[in-house]
Parts: C-alpha cells; sequence; structure tokens
C-alpha cells in the first residue's frame, strides 16, 4: 500500500481528478487510488472525511488531507523536488504556473460547451464563436510555451513532462472528443498526448465506467 492517496471522482468525466493522477503517473510517483462516482446519494457522504467541501480532487498523505487540483500540484513539487514537477529554468517554471493558472481560471466556454466525456466522440460538432476564441487562445499558449521552450527538445509544452501538461491533459480529450481541427505544434501535441501510456490507461477505465451524468451527455 502506498503513503499516497488519490481521491478523485469518474475517469470519463472528471476533468480535475484527471489532472493530477496524470502528473502522478508521468512523474513516477507511487500512489493508491480512491474513487467516488458524483452525484451520487452518497457522494457527500463518501467525501466528508477529507474536509474538502465534497470536491475532488484530494491527496491524502497521512494524517494530511489536500485538495484543489494546483495546491495538490504544488505539494507534490515540495515532497519531491527531485521529480521536477515544474521546469528547471527560472523563466520557464513561471511561464508553466501562469499557463496553468489561467487553466484553472479560465476557458469556462470550452468548459460549459464542451464536456469531457470519454466514451462518447462528436465528430463535426458545432463550435460557437466563444469556444473558438478559447480554443484560439489555449493552442496560442501551447505554441507560446513550445517557443519558450529553450532546449527545443521533447514533446510536452516544455520539452519535458511537467505540471502544465498535466493541467491541459483534459483539454487534450475535450479537443480529442469533440473533434477540434488544429495543426502546427497543437495538432501533435493533441496526438502524443492522447497516446501517452497513462491516457491510454485513464481511456480505459473510463470506457469500463457505466455512471451517466445527464449534463454532460449532450
Amino acid at each position: 500500500m502506498s503513503q499516497l492517496k488519490l481521491v478523485f471522482g469518474n475517469k470519463n468525466y472528471s476533468t480535475w481528478s484527471l489532472r493530477p493522477w496524470f502528473l502522478l503517473k508521468n512523474l513516477s510517483i507511487d500512489f493508491d487510488e480512491i474513487i467516488v462516482f458524483l452525484f451520487e446519494e452518497n457522494t457527500d457522504d463518501l467525501l466528508e472525511p477529507y474536509f474538502s467541501n465534497s470536491k475532488v480532487p484530494v491527496l491524502v498523505d497521512g494524517d494530511l488531507n489536500v485538495w484543489d487540483t494546483l495546491a495538490i500540484i504544488e505539494y507534490i513539487a515540495d515532497k519531491y523536488p527531485e521529480k521536477m514537477v515544474w521546469p528547471k529554468a527560472l523563466k520557464e517554471r513561471a511561464l508553466a504556473r501562469s499557463v496553468s493558472a489561467e487553466m484553472h481560471s479560465s476557458f469556462f466556454a470550452v468548459r460549459n460547451a464542451l464536456p469531457m466525456n470519454i466514451r462518447k466522440h462528436f465528430p463535426g460538432y458545432s463550435i460557437t464563436d466563444e469556444v473558438q476564441a478559447d480554443i484560439e487562445r489555449i493552442t496560442a499558449l501551447w505554441d507560446y510555451c513550445h517557443q519558450s521552450n529553450t532546449s527545443k527538445k521533447g514533446p510536452w509544452l516544455f520539452g519535458n513532462f511537467s505540471a502544465a501538461d498535466a493541467m491541459y491533459a483534459p483539454v487534450v480529450m475535450r479537443f480529442v472528443g469533440y473533434d477540434v481541427k488544429l495543426s502546427g505544434f497543437a495538432a501533435d501535441y493533441v496526438d502524443y498526448v492522447s497516446k501517452n501510456q497513462y491516457m491510454q490507461d485513464w481511456i480505459v477505465a473510463a470506457k469500463k465506467e457505466t455512471q451517466v451524468i445527464a449534463e454532460d451527455e449532450i
């Protein structure tokens, strides 16, 4: 049994759950999974012990509960400095934190119109102007990160994997699911992340889930 436990929601739907899971897996940090299906009669009761206001994800480390994805990421960065959760170079590290914070606080059009639903595919889905504006900002951020990568090596946003990639992993799955047309680095990035071995593991598990959250079944 691992010292760390990650409490999270449905793999099919829960974007915030995917982020720390993807981070821990790609950094080879061992943890146990505790899955709590969302919007069930017992969801609040199951999450009550973690003091997270019935929200996921929560990282449990002994008697410590850390909730909110960015807080979890920063805790992992502090606990495992050798894992390089953030890029090593100061400027790249600041940029990675900036784009991660923007993901945390923005892109409501994409979130509302393109909910993550890994079990389904929506080819030819109609994209509104508001959603397209979010998509263009996201892909511009990806290009900016890629161009700011001083080493120009590796397929991730900053060459090597970092927390920024974990923060945008659910966006990749949204773009795949809704058949969003991309080009250049953005297209290559979506292809690479979606084929990542751990993302493939998540996808397989998500497709085995049977719970349905109606509002995400657009």
